[in-house]
């Protein structure tokens, strides 16, 4: 090794260090699969490029791992103040342990490589060149067990970063809990007597923070002029008769059709609990007409934080007054007798102005009968309290 460029050497390790997080942040964002795929992808050629380079000085190796490590910082860097909308998940966020460390090595990598190519016969004594490339080995391990430290997860979504180091909530399965400071910081109970407190949530921009803070408090204030399921009818409200399931959805196609976005003047749909007789409001149900469940407009809004689903397993009969609920797809993936599955229709999230123990924006009451993502079906348990099978 006594021949060998000592910058190069160091940067190569720096390279593979680097994508080993990579490897690392990719496997905690699966809720989002094409940056999932575009973070393998880019793990894996900043390992081969860095070990290419441990293997060979060659001007194009070395060119080519200073050309990924430049892509991963730059990418890295932009996304500490802007989204990539093109890429559901890579949106704006405070920089963190891994994510930085992750930037760092790519950078170490990117300079090392710079004076490589400049300066072909410079070295680094052998021992000097050991200790730096222990201690980026140490730096890249630490930046991994920090990393596994959080969740991830985004419907929200949420904001991902070139080796980035994220929570996510929509799409995982969350324990209940009120500790700011470990990766169980959400859903945390939500009691609406008291101040709205979404803070402390890893991976949450202030941006976000504040706009779902907003949506919480509006709802809480306008949502109360619907309390009376016997005015709502006049409204254009129609039960879609799931009242077994213990809550009541009644939705007004006119306000689906509308250009408000969680207006809780407009809510397009109401959610009742179920008391024999009596309707108690507890929660909105806003729809997103027309938007894909990965749209930035609903993953961006508030981050992790928001719990947009679509419903993929519901069955619908004729009723009435229009469509109504029949049952859900059996294990044959068929419908009761009578009904059809059109698919999953348009996503939506709930706002809860009634105590939940799975916070503000409770999904699915505990039910797993919704999908958080293209990519796969959520689990939506937190820590294991159901709510009532069936509801949406």
């Amino acid at each position: 090794m006594s021949g060998r460029n000592g910058f190069l050497l160091l940067g190569g390790i720096s390279s593979v260090g680097a994508g080993a997080v990579h490897f690392m942040a990719a496997g905690m964002h699966t809720e989002h699969a094409t940056l999932a795929r575009l973070m393998v992808v880019l793990a894996a050629v900043q390992c081969a490029t860095g070990v290419a380079v441990l293997l060979s000085e060659r001007k194009l190796v070395v060119t080519a791992m200073l050309a990924v490590n430049a892509f991963a910082a730059a990418m890295w860097a932009f996304t500490r103040f802007a989204d990539v909308g093109w890429i559901a998940g890579l949106t704006a966020e405070s920089p963190q342990v891994a994510d930085t460390v992750c930037a760092g090595l790519g950078a170490l990598a990117v300079i090392a490589a710079g004076i490589g190519l400049l300066r072909p016969a410079a070295t680094l004594p052998p021992l000097r060149s050991g200790i730096s490339a222990a201690a980026v080995g140490v730096l890249a391990l630490a930046a991994m067990l920090n990393g596994v430290g959080h969740v991830h997860s985004h419907g929200s979504a949420d904001a991902h970063a070139a080796g980035g180091d994220h929570a996510h909530g929509v799409g995982d399965d969350h324990s209940a809990g009120d500790d700011h400071g470990t990766e169980a910081n959400w859903p945390r109970p939500w009691d609406p007597t008291k101040p709205i407190d979404l803070s402390g949530v890893t991976g949450v921009t202030p941006d976000q923070q504040s706009r779902a803070t907003n949506l919480v408090r509006s709802t809480l204030d306008g949502l109360p002029a619907f309390a009376d399921v016997n005015t709502v009818g006049a409204l254009g409200f129609r039960s879609i008769g799931d009242s077994a399931t213990g809550y009541e959805h009644y939705i007004n196609t006119s306000y689906i059709r509308d250009n408000n976005f969680l207006d809780p003047a407009y809510p397009e749909s109401l959610v009742y609990r179920v008391d024999g007789p009596d309707r108690t409001l507890v929660s909105a149900m806003y729809i997103a007409n027309g938007k894909k469940i990965d749209d930035p407009s609903l993953v961006d809004f508030g981050g992790s934080l928001m719990q947009w689903h679509v419903h993929d397993n519901l069955c619908w009969k004729a009723g009435d007054n229009g469509p109504v609920v029949a049952g859900v797809l059996d294990a044959q993936g068929n419908c009761p007798p009578n009904s059809i599955n059109p698919g999953s229709g348009n996503p939506m999230v709930h706002v809860w102005i009634a105590p939940h123990e799975c916070g503000p924006f409770a999904a699915l009451e505990g039910h797993g009968a919704g999908q958080a993502s293209a990519d796969g079906r959520r689990t939506d348990t937190c820590g294991g309290h159901d709510h009532g099978g069936g509801h949406k």
